[in-house]
């Protein structure tokens, strides 16, 4: 196994497999090259003298520029590496050719079809609070219920408490009602119990109406305030949803019909080498069968984006991602704050120093197939194929929202660890092997064995069986543990 990876002909700085010694060699391109510091696994080293302000090539494209003179074999970090990204950019559509030649498989997974059509891939039972001030009844019922069934029957009983739905304003509060209307439409829950408490601004009744023609036998409301006693009310419904719901079984469903979200956390120097490229294979696949994949993360496209903008499939498309991203960044300046101060300290420790480093990798999650569809946050997926999705980075707030788009399941790589879940399956892959060994009980796949010999295609197929495997009911690490969160994104005030 070679101590480095040159991803790109272009590069001029290569990354370390293993923490590497001042003093030893690497042979790149018929050069010794010989480490003048200490290099971190998942770091760079430098190919080549650099002026200050000459720019540093990685992914055959420049990550930014020296901060001052680097050495041919010092270790490029955030200290002598300064990103090119500066203030708003305008955009041309240079459309390209994204056409793949990936046959179909006809692979199947057992999902639960929903009465409208649709498809989840749990049977869960879900309660769901219109407002914060009943986060306490929906725990208790949750319990409760649990308790009551011995969890048997159904995948799981989950109450999923929030801050929101009242003293919100605006966008805060159309998005609050969006991702819970989202939420009790999703088909990976065989019934929904909606627990509201009576003069919230996210009144029950306007809230009901808005989830438009929906499964009112499987979706049930109650209001705190209009009963007298709410566990045993709220109960009663429950024991009625868990009857109807315990019923549901397992069918064989067409791939096509997968929904997967693609989002990265915890991101090092391999994020764009292993875990990362192989979540690109993937989407790329589920495509070719008909499937759909949804990109999200927008400040993590910035210095990347142009690559997704030449992959739409139309102008209008285009046009929209311009948006996606430009709203982004008057949302930073609205705000007074610098659009491009990322990466994190644990980025930055792992082996990422800018933003454009960052994004080259992050992007690499959604292949290389066209875009297909740009939505906005809250939306649902429309369209088959490759979306793009309006959120932050955040991992709770852009995995949350993957869900509620309508992802089945969320495909999270990380290089650091992480143990959290939204409320579909949140499956992490590791970039490294060290990670996966030391975090069996956060990580669900390894793809660090790119770099120790593996080849994509075996391990590209490896995955595909996996995630088959999980579509078709095997728990990941966070729904074993019971880690399973939401998160609504605010933008203004609160009253």
């Amino acid at each position: 196994m070679s101590a480095y990876i040159k991803i790109n002909p272009a590069d001029n700085v290569v990354v370390a497999i293993d923490p590497m010694k001042k003093g030893e060699t690497i042979m790149v391109d018929e050069r010794v090259v010989t480490l003048l510091q200490d290099v971190p696994a998942g770091h760079k080293i430098a190919l080549q003298h650099f002026a200050a302000g000459e720019h540093i090539i990685k992914y055959g494209s420049p990550i930014g520029h020296a901060r001052m003179d680097i050495a041919e074999g010092d270790w490029v970090n955030e200290k002598n590496i300064k990103t090119n990204l500066d203030g708003l950019l305008e955009y041309t559509y240079n459309p390209i050719d994204t056409t793949l030649d990936i046959p179909a498989d006809n692979l199947t997974f057992e999902g639960y079809r929903r009465r409208n059509g649709d498809v989840g891939i749990r049977n869960e039972i879900w309660i769901i609070p219109t407002v914060g001030c009943v986060n306490g009844v929906v725990n208790q019922l949750a319990e409760s219920l649990r308790a009551e069934t011995a969890g048997k029957g159904v995948d799981a009983i989950v109450a999923f408490p929030h801050n929101y739905g009242c003293s919100q304003l605006g966008d805060d509060h159309e998005n609050t009602r969006k991702v819970l209307r989202d939420m009790c439409l999703h088909p990976n829950a065989g019934a929904v119990l909606v627990v509201g408490l009576g003069c919230e601004n996210n009144q029950p009744d306007a809230f009901r109406e808005m989830l438009g023609d929906y499964d009112t036998e499987r979706i049930r409301f109650m209001v705190t305030q209009k009963v007298s006693d709410e566990h045993e009310e709220g109960m009663a419904i429950l024991r009625e949803l868990y009857a109807i719901a315990s019923q549901d079984r397992r069918t064989t469903v067409p791939l096509s019909e997968l929904r997967v979200g693609l989002k990265c956390g915890g991101s090092d120097g391999f994020s764009g080498i292993t875990a990362n490229p192989l979540l690109g294979v993937f989407s790329d696949f589920l495509i070719a069968q008909g499937g759909t994949s949804v990109l999200t993360e927008v400040p993590e496209m910035f210095g990347a984006e142009t690559i997704l903008m030449n992959r739409c499939d139309n102008k209008d498309l285009f046009d929209k991602t311009v948006h996606l991203i430009n709203d982004f960044k008057a949302y930073f300046i609205a705000n007074n704050q610098p659009i491009y101060e990322n990466p994190s300290p644990g980025n930055k420790a792992g082996g990422i120093s800018t933003l454009e480093e960052k994004s080259l990798g992050c992007t690499q999650k959604c292949g290389k197939s066209g875009v297909k569809d740009v939505l906005m946050y809250g939306d649902r997926i429309k369209t088959r194929g490759l979306n793009l999705l309006s959120a932050p980075g955040n991992d709770l707030v852009a995995s949350t929202a993957l869900a509620s788009a309508g992802c089945h399941v969320v495909l999270f790589t990380t290089g650091r660890g992480t143990p959290f879940g939204t409320y579909v399956p949140t499956v992490k892959v590791s970039t490294n092997s060290n990670l996966y060994n030391n975090k069996p009980g956060w990580i669900d796949f390894n793809a660090g064995t790119l770099v120790e010999g593996e080849s994509m295609e075996v391990l590209s197929r490896r995955f595909i069986d996996y995630i088959i495997a999980v579509a078709s009911g095997k728990e990941t690490n966070n729904e074993r543990k019971g880690y399973r969160e939401i998160a609504i994104f605010k933008t203004g005030v609160t009253l």
